[in-house]
């Protein structure tokens, strides 16, 4: 079995109110983890909704690096659409003659995410 379930973010009502920093939210999601989910859960899969792209890619890396310190006993990984697609559909815009920049959008995201996963993405895009 997989969890598939959001990061703990802010709400939109904080939303240009507040900054919160991605160790923050890593940290939160991480304790609200611990608090609900059984050790032998194998995997969790974060979802992006809300997030952009590059909040999400943040903010899974921050989560990665929290539990590179902290003892947690499950992967934690990505299971993103949006923060995966909307680059490269904004690359493609519909129009054959711009596959390979949408491929390449793509890729890029996937890079990303993949860094992201493991805690060790620096943001060098």
């Amino acid at each position: 079995m997989i969890l598939k379930t959001n990061m703990v973010t802010p709400g939109s009502s904080l939303a240009g109110f507040q900054k919160y920093r991605a160790s923050d939210a890593a940290k939160l999601t991480v304790d609200s983890l611990g608090c609900t989910v059984p050790p032998a859960m194998p995997g969790i899969e974060f979802l992006s909704g809300g997030q952009t792209e590059e909040e999400a890619s943040v903010n899974l890396n921050a989560i990665n690096q929290v539990s590179a310190t902290f003892p947690i006993p499950w992967k934690m990984t990505f299971c993103y659409g949006r923060a995966l697609q909307k680059s490269a559909l904004r690359a493609w815009k519909g129009q054959c003659s711009q596959k390979k920049a949408a491929q390449h959008e793509l890729i890029k995201r996937a890079e990303i995410n993949s860094r992201a996963s493991v805690g060790k993405y620096l943001n060098e895009y």
